[in-house]
C-alpha cells in the first residue's frame, strides 16, 4: 500500500516537473520565409529624389512683337507639321507694304529692261559711226558725241539693274516684317497648351520675367527622364549604360532606357544631398501615352547576372549572415554567407546556401535567434 503511495506521488512530481517545464518554454516565434532559387540580379543605382519625363524637344514659343491675335488655326491636342502657322497678329499694314515692294520690283524690272535696251541701241550707232569715221565720211565729234550717249545709256542700264536688286531687298525686309508676326511650329508635335484668343493682344516676355508661352508645342516622339543621383553613386554611372524607369502613372510596368548624358557638376542645394543629374532617354514609348510632367524613378543598372543564386535583400543580417528555417526541428538557425550583387530587391548568394533553402524575411520579429523555435506564417518561392 505503502509502495502504491510512493509511485503515485512520483508520478504527480513527474507530471509536474513536465507542466513546468513546457509552461516555461518560450512561445515559437511566427516568421516568413522566402525560398534560395536562381534567377536575375543586377547591381543598380537609383536616384535620391523623384525624376521628371521630358519631351525631348519642347518649345514654349511666344510672337518677337507684340500685336492683336488675327488667326489661331489651331487648338490644343492638335499635331502640327514643323513650319506650320500656329498663330498670325494683325499685319495688315506690313501685307500693303510687301505688296507695294513688289509692284515697285515689277516696274524696276520694266525701267531697267527700256535702259537697257536703249543703251543697246546707243551701242550700236556708236559703232556704225566709229566705221564711218575711217572712211571720213562722218566727222569725228559726231562720232564722239555717240560715244559718250552709248556709254551714258550703259551706265543707265546698270543702274537700273541694281534698283531691281533694292526692290528685291524691300520685298525680303517686307516679307521679314511679315514673319515677325507669324508664330510657325519649328518642329513637328502636339500643342500642349494656348494662352490666348482671337482679337486679344499678345507681348513679348521682358528681360527675365518669364510669362506663359501664347503656344506650347511638345514633341512626344522622343522621351527621357531627367533624375538626381547622389554624388557618392554618380562616379559609376556612364553613358550608355542601361536602365529602368518606373511610374506611379504605370504601377505595373517598367520601361526600358539607356543613359544619355551624366552632368558635369554636381548641384549644391542648401538642405538637400549633393546630386548630380542624369538623364535617361526612353527605348519603348509606342506601347504607352508617357506626357512630360509624369514623375519618375530611374534604376540605372551597372552590372548584372542572369542565373544568380538569390534571395530577398530583406532576409540578409548586417551584410553577412541569414536565419535559416529547418522544417524538421521547427527552428531557426544562423548561418554565415558571402554575397555578390545586390539591389533593394534580391541579393547574390556566392556561397552558405543552396538552391531550396528557406531564409526568413522577417528578421526583425522578437525572440528571433540562433535556435529559437519558429512557426512559419507564410512562406514564398523567390520569383
Amino acid at each position: 500500500m505503502k509502495r502504491r503511495t510512493l509511485y503515485m506521488l512520483g508520478a504527480v512530481v513527474v507530471a509536474a516537473i513536465a507542466i513546468g517545464v513546457l509552461a516555461g518554454r518560450p512561445d515559437p516565434v511566427s516568421v516568413e520565409t522566402a525560398t534560395a532559387s536562381r534567377g536575375l540580379v543586377a547591381e543598380t543605382v537609383t536616384n535620391t529624389r523623384a525624376g521628371t519625363i521630358k519631351a525631348c524637344q519642347r518649345a514654349r514659343l511666344a510672337p518677337p512683337s507684340g500685336g492683336q491675335i488675327a488667326k489661331l488655326p489651331v487648338k490644343k491636342g492638335d499635331r502640327v507639321q514643323a513650319g506650320q502657322v500656329l498663330l498670325e497678329l494683325w499685319n495688315e499694314d506690313i501685307r500693303a507694304e510687301l505688296s507695294l515692294a513688289e509692284r515697285d520690283a515689277v516696274a524696276s524690272r520694266a525701267r531697267a529692261e527700256e535702259a537697257c535696251v536703249s543703251a543697246a541701241v546707243a551701242k550700236k550707232e556708236s559703232e556704225r559711226l566709229a566705221a564711218l569715221v575711217d572712211r571720213s565720211l562722218v566727222a569725228i565729234d559726231t562720232a564722239d558725241k555717240a560715244k559718250g550717249e552709248a556709254d551714258s545709256r550703259a551706265a543707265a542700264c546698270r543702274a537700273a539693274t541694281q534698283n531691281i536688286k533694292v526692290s528685291e531687298a524691300r520685298i525680303q525686309q517686307a516679307k521679314a516684317s511679315m514673319e515677325r508676326t507669324l508664330l510657325r511650329a519649328p518642329f513637328a508635335g502636339i500643342v500642349a497648351e494656348i494662352n490666348g484668343e482671337l482679337g486679344e493682344f499678345v507681348t513679348p516676355s521682358p528681360v527675365g520675367i518669364p510669362t506663359p508661352p501664347a503656344v506650347d508645342v511638345v514633341d512626344t516622339r522622343c522621351i527621357y527622364v531627367t533624375a538626381p543621383i547622389d554624388e557618392v553613386d554618380a562616379p559609376r554611372i556612364r553613358e550608355g549604360m542601361p536602365a529602368r524607369v518606373s511610374l506611379d502613372a504605370f504601377r505595373d510596368r517598367t520601361f526600358p532606357a539607356r543613359v544619355r548624358r551624366v552632368a558635369p557638376y554636381v548641384l549644391d542645394v542648401e538642405k538637400q544631398a549633393r546630386t548630380v543629374e542624369i538623364e535617361a532617354e526612353l527605348q519603348d514609348i509606342q506601347s504607352a501615352t508617357l506626357l512630360p510632367g509624369y514623375s519618375a524613378d530611374v534604376e540605372v543598372i551597372l552590372q548584372e547576372r542572369p542565373d544568380a543564386l538569390r534571395i530577398p535583400t530583406r532576409a540578409l543580417i548586417d551584410g553577412k549572415r541569414v536565419f535559416i528555417y529547418d522544417a524538421a526541428e521547427e527552428r531557426v538557425l544562423a548561418r554565415e554567407v558571402q554575397t555578390g550583387l545586390r539591389n533593394w530587391e534580391y541579393v547574390e548568394i556566392t556561397s552558405g546556401l543552396q538552391e531550396g533553402d528557406r531564409v526568413v524575411t522577417t528578421v526583425d520579429r522578437e525572440g528571433l535567434a540562433d535556435g529559437a523555435r519558429a512557426d512559419v506564417v507564410r512562406s514564398a518561392s523567390t520569383p
